[in-house]
């Protein structure tokens, strides 16, 4: 009688996961992977699907479609709720279990409000489809709003915009928000004027771009500013509601507040029974497993991963494939009895934030780019790491389009009733 093929569970379909699962290709294993939601998201370019330069099925495809092809995989569409580490068994919401020879957990992040989870109601983050269109319709629904609204305090309040974080999503929905508003209403809307837009950048510390070079983070500043966004640094955000946000002194009223301040990992370290950081991060052993569980590993957003030089390895897409194919080749040498350690060396690819349609900037390290030409690699990049060459064409002509015309072809309100069927007001009610 023949042994049974190692048995490998991935949970969470997104980069690192489906590296790992795509790396263990013909491997002597049987994988099973887990995820809540039957697609792929490209991440990166949630925030234009926000804004209305993409649609949801350009930067999203089915798991089962992209891993068609492999042979030795299995996807399942179902929510885990914790996992079994005595009995080696990942524990399902509907009372079903799943056992595991090796446990990949590449769960990522979700949003974080420092301790004031209410006002997720009024701030959403950036994590899903669901949030992308939700944030799309809201902005597109501000503007119809104004359109019609005579009080010019709330129709002021309609037509300003808040962010709240200036790290490259943050940056990125500023612009991004800024153009589609002044692209919508230019010549599209009878009573609105582009210089009625108000897209206010709120950051707790002393520059936007943290983690950029000071320089490139000067000219992001810059940029912003000399675009019409109004930038708010060093301000700390001290109530969000209905009506508005506060922040050190200052107040705006407002209807469309977008939180883009921090994230946190989700629960993993509770189902492991361990205790994670500060942001529920999973500290990991140089092999990226779990120290004490040698058959756990845990990767990408949900991982707290020290490089060599100190620093932490950032919570971006290149580092949990990185990571994802890390895992494949630790899994690999275990199936077929190689126990020799495998230390994991992130190599990192550069830091890249675009401000506008034809504004970005890279840091490479030594060399660092800025404007026209940091935006066109930032496009490039970008479409190179898209998973499906079709995506790729679509999203390439409709980029073009858009820097040609500045016109988005994704402005459409959907799911639910449309503002003229009820009062202005109770619109207002129903999108808080």
């Amino acid at each position: 009688m023949t042994d049974p093929r190692h048995r490998v569970v991935i949970v969470g379909g997104g980069f690192g996961g489906l590296a790992a699962a795509k790396a263990l290709a013909g491997a002597d294993v049987d994988i099973l992977l887990i995820d809540r939601r039957n697609h792929h998201l490209f991440q990166p370019l949630l925030y234009q699907v926000a804004t209305a330069t993409l649609s949801p099925s350009e930067i999203a495809w089915p798991i089962r479609h992209l891993l068609r092809r492999q042979k030795n995989v299995r996807v399942v569409m179902a929510t885990v709720v914790g996992v079994d580490t005595s009995a080696r068994q990942v524990l399902l919401e509907d009372g079903s279990r799943a056992p595991y020879d090796s446990l990949v957990l590449a769960t990522g992040a979700q949003h974080a409000y420092f301790g004031n989870d209410q006002w997720e109601d009024f701030a959403p983050g950036l994590k899903t489809i669901e949030d992308a269109t939700a944030i799309r319709r809201k902005l597109l629904l501000a503007l119809e709003a104004a359109e019609r609204e005579t009080d010019p305090a709330r129709r002021r309040a309609l037509l300003t915009f808040a962010i709240i974080g200036a790290g490259p999503t943050g940056v990125e929905m500023a612009g991004a928000i800024f153009e589609l508003g002044r692209a919508s209403i230019r010549g599209q809307f009878n009573t609105l004027s582009p210089d009625d837009l108000r897209v206010v950048l709120i950051e707790g510390g002393d520059r936007v771009l943290l983690n950029f070079d000071p320089e490139l983070s000067d000219y992001t500043l810059q940029a912003l500013r000399k675009a019409g966004i109004e930038v708010e640094l060093g301000q700390m955000v001290s109530e969000i509601d209905a009506d508005g946000v506060s922040f050190g002194e200052k107040r705006i009223d407002t209807k469309t507040i977008i939180w883009a301040a921090g994230v946190a990992a989700s629960p993993v370290a509770a189902w492991l029974g361990i205790e994670g950081d500060k942001a529920g991060r999973v500290a990991v052993g140089p092999d990226l497993s779990v120290p004490g569980m040698a058959d756990i590993f845990v990767i990408g957003d949900v991982a707290s991963i020290t490089r060599d030089n100190g620093k932490p390895v950032p919570g971006v897409a290149p580092a949990a494939k990185q990571a994802g194919e890390h895992v494949a080749a630790v899994i690999r040498r275990r199936a077929s009895g190689d126990a020799t350690p495998l230390t994991f060396r992130y190599r990192h690819a550069g830091d890249l934030a675009t401000i506008g349609r034809s504004s970005a900037v890279i840091d490479f390290g030594r060399i660092k780019l800025k404007g026209w030409l940091a935006w066109w690699i930032w496009g490039f990049a970008h479409i190179y790491f898209l998973v499906e060459t079709r995506t790729r064409i679509f999203i390439t002509l409709s980029w073009l389009w858009i820097y040609l015309t500045g016109q988005r072809s994704a402005r459409l309100i959907t799911h639910g009733m449309a503002p003229e069927k009820k009062p202005l007001r109770e619109v207002d009610e129903a999108e808080r």
